[in-house]
């Protein structure tokens, strides 16, 4: 009786040891996981390289962000996001969001940059860490051929969120609120808009001769403006895009690939990489 009873004391030391064992391998597990956790908090460029993926939020903005014939994003902006995520040594993912909720989206890390034509304001200074400008704009009126822009009875369609619609509250305009400058084109295109106010590089792609419509113009250029990319506030990936902007720069490419798209005269000067 006392052996078996020695036998199970000795049973129960070995269970315990065991269970002790795997309750400390557990916590340094966690650990692990809370300090990878923690370094990706804390660094933007390690968390993306660390799930393989960069996210980009987009809308559908030519020249900057649109679809070609097979269905892929393409753009001025599309094509230096790829730049980006292969020097990061990731993919580049494309999201179409709604403008308007651009910051909450990348608050919530549905996407890691907004990277299509974003006017540098003080709100997106403020609520993200941006990159230095890399194209010059403006806000313009588009109206079909035969009409008069600035009319007070025109009703203009605009992008919810977008510069295009605070250039228009400034001037107290009537307007349509829509989801996408691309849409704002169709309310005009189909008279349920007499103007639209859209980026100027946008009018340059996709009105008068040989575009998509041929039969607009667009009149007074409202606002000045520079384009940045917003990511998240405190985030060092801003600092990375800036420095791979300085080299595509230097070496041409950022140039190159303006002119594919036809915004290499809105191009900003990029400083030297330190």
């Amino acid at each position: 009786m006392k052996r078996k009873l020695a036998l199970i004391m000795a049973l129960a030391l070995t269970v315990g040891t065991v269970l002790t064992g795997c309750g400390k391998a557990s916590d340094g597990a966690a650990q692990t996981s809370a300090d990878s956790a923690q370094t990706s908090d804390e660094s933007d460029v390690a968390y993306i390289q660390g799930k393989g993926t960069l996210i980009v939020g987009i809308t559908d903005f030519a020249p900057m962000d649109y679809k070609d014939d097979s269905g892929e994003w393409i753009g001025f902006d599309a094509d230096m996001a790829r730049i980006v995520a292969k020097k990061l040594g990731v993919e580049a993912q494309f999201v179409e969001i709604d403008w308007d909720n651009k910051i909450m989206e990348l608050d919530s890390k549905n996407i890691d940059v907004v990277w299509n034509g974003m006017t540098l304001t003080s709100e997106t200074t403020s609520a993200m860490e941006c990159t230095r400008p890399y194209c010059n704009n403006a806000q313009v009126i588009v109206v079909p051929d035969t009409a008069d822009a600035e009319s007070a009875d025109l009703v203009y369609a605009v992008e919810a969120g977008s510069a295009g619609e605070a250039a228009a509250n400034d001037k107290g305009f009537q307007t349509n609120v829509v989801a996408s400058q691309a849409d704002a084109l169709m309310e005009v295109a189909a008279g349920t808009s007499g103007a639209a106010i859209i980026d100027l590089l946008m009018a340059g792609a996709m009105i008068g001769e040989g575009t998509s419509y041929p039969n607009m113009k667009h009149t007074d250029e409202l606002t000045t403006e520079e384009y940045g990319v917003g990511c998240r506030k405190g985030s060092d990936l801003a600092a990375y895009i800036n420095t791979v902007f300085s080299e595509s720069y230097a070496d041409g490419s950022m140039k190159e690939t303006a002119t594919t798209y036809g915004v290499q005269e809105a191009l900003v000067e990029q400083p030297k990489a330190e």
